[in-house]
């Protein structure tokens, strides 16, 4: 048996280390887990209790139209519910953004680097991706439009950029939209969006009614704390979303999944407390890597990416040992970067302290 040729060459997405396992395997107690961007503060009280509420359900199929969970969307962001579609994650959205858009031989452009999946589920669909280098670890706005031509069907701004954690601004994103040909389509991935505290983050939906051509991604993975559950949505114009349905598979999200949003989504406060002990969260860590006279990207998620100065995937190997999982990726290209989610004060006091040690331990680069 043979698979399709155009993945026979595609690695397996790595997700980083379970706790469990860095427990067993190296004799550990206690392990801190910061390298997925997580919510270290959980999910919502209210979305725990939707999620028992729903236990006597689990035998029955969910509504696979997310009927009631579209319409609180529509509702919170002033928009028609045929502009919305849910997918397992927003990863999920990716996939069949590809599928329903993408043929072989058809262009897509993305930054290098930023989120692996663009360029995982172009490939699987045949098209050939452009990758534009990044400005300073940001979208560079100008050289992604140079890379636009006839062929180009989707293009990708991850914003905040992951693993990066840098923002285009608004009046970057609305200038980039105006130049953008109407046969792209653009794909505006906020999956941090609702961290940010910059003023100057784009108003995407504002931009989406501007534009046919735009989909933005949001997730409940992130802030939400849901990314069990695996639930993401899409807004976007109806034509979009109408030939991305076309490709969604039947009861793609799960009743749990949809309770457990719809009842996050409503609990304002639970989401504003835990921007502002993020917003103070990357107030610290900057702190603390200026200290250590450590250079780092500007931070508009939950996470940070830090130049050790050494190489990363000798201080991740270092930092294991001590129980802290950070992420570090070879696929970035960036030899001595580590990624780190914000934690709580006591996981980043940790974390510090960690690093400290692991920067002694691990040689600098000559």
């Amino acid at each position: 048996m043979q698979p399709k040729k155009n993945i026979v060459h595609l690695p397996v997405y790595k997700p980083g280390k379970p706790m469990e396992e860095v427990k067993r395997e190296l004799g550990l107690t206690e392990v801190i887990k910061l390298a997925s961007n997580e919510n270290p503060f959980g999910c919502s009280p209210k979305a725990k209790e939707a999620i028992i509420a729903h236990v006597d359900q689990a035998s029955i199929y969910p509504d696979g139209g997310a009927v009631e969970l579209t319409a609180a969307i529509a509702e919170y962001f002033k928009v028609e519910t045929n502009q919305i579609i849910f997918g397992a994650g927003s990863d999920e959205i990716i996939l069949m953004l590809a599928r329903a858009y993408l043929e072989p031989g058809d262009e897509t452009i993305m930054a290098n680097t930023t989120f692996p999946q663009y360029k995982h589920n172009a490939e699987i669909e045949g098209a050939v991706c452009i990758e534009v280098p990044l400005k300073d670890g940001t979208h560079d706005l100008d050289a992604m439009l140079a890379g636009i031509n006839a062929k180009t069907k989707i293009l990708w701004l991850c914003n905040p950029n992951n693993p990066t954690g840098t923002m285009n601004s608004h009046q970057e994103v609305a200038g980039f939209l105006s130049k953008v040909p109407a046969h792209v389509l653009v794909v505006l991935d906020e999956a941090y969006a609702e961290y940010n505290v910059s003023g100057q983050y784009p108003d995407s939906i504002g931009l989406a009614n501007q534009y046919k051509n735009v989909i933005i991604l949001r997730t409940f993975s992130k802030i939400y704390g849901l990314a069990s559950l695996r639930i993401g949505y899409g807004i976007g114009h109806a034509d979009v979303i109408r030939s991305v349905n076309q490709v969604r598979e039947p009861f793609n999200t799960t009743g749990f999944a949809q309770k457990a949003a719809l009842a996050a989504l409503k609990d304002e406060q639970f989401i504003a407390d835990c921007r502002e002990a993020n917003a103070k969260g990357i107030v610290y860590l900057s702190a603390q890597f200026d200290r250590l006279k450590l250079n780092y990207y500007p931070a508009h998620g939950n996470f940070m990416m830090v130049d050790v100065q050494r190489p990363g995937g000798q201080v991740f190997e270092s930092l294991l040992r001590k129980g802290l999982i950070v992420r570090h990726d070879p696929s970035w290209k960036l030899p001595t970067m580590i990624r780190v989610t914000v934690g709580s004060q006591e996981q980043n006091e940790k974390f510090i302290g960690a690093l400290e040690l692991a920067l002694n331990e691990v040689a600098v680069e000559a």
